[in-house]
């Protein structure tokens, strides 16, 4: 299990994965249905990812999301930036 904490942690997993599987930028992008420059951008800049884009990326890439309570600790462990809403 990892956890993620920052945007570019998530980033970071998905290309891991897809590059663990040996699929292309250019085939997952395909079958996500936008460009393989997109994909580029969203697996260096995954801020801009979407919760519903996530989701399909990691189901194609045979991963998924799992949200549970942290242990006892400050809710702003591996944050170092204010989040905007």
């Amino acid at each position: 299990m990892r956890y993620i904490t920052t945007p570019a942690q998530a980033g970071s997993i998905v290309a891991t994965r897809r590059k663990a599987l040996r699929i292309p930028q250019q085939v997952l992008a395909r079958q996500l249905g936008i460009s393989q420059n997109r994909l580029s951008e969203l697996e260096d800049s995954p801020e801009k990812l979407t919760l519903e884009r996530l989701l399909a990326m990691l189901n194609l890439l045979g991963l998924e999301l799992a949200i549970h309570e942290r242990d006892a600790q400050p809710a702003t462990r591996g944050t170092s930036k204010k989040v905007e809403w």
